[in-house]
């Protein structure tokens, strides 16, 4: 906290704890956000996934046969 501040004053800043702790504040509501967002998109997606096994659509059975028998592989 200290190097923070000090590189602050180095600058020419008169850093004020309020103006500090409300933009840190901001800053991890962001952090928080793109948490939020990307694990509502994972789950978003995983729904995708679990529709399209129960419904079938947009699978192709015999490429999802052969994976399975053979595994991933990339040529």
């Amino acid at each position: 906290m200290h190097e923070a501040l000090d590189a602050l004053r180095r600058r020419g800043e008169r850093p004020r704890l309020d103006d500090l702790v409300i933009r840190g504040a901001r800053e991890r509501l962001r952090e928080l956000e793109d948490v939020d967002n990307e694990e509502q998109r994972k789950a978003a997606l995983r729904r995708d996934l679990v529709e399209r096994l129960r419904t079938g659509a947009g699978l192709d059975a015999d490429a999802a046969y052969e994976v399975r028998e053979h595994g991933w592989t990339h040529e």
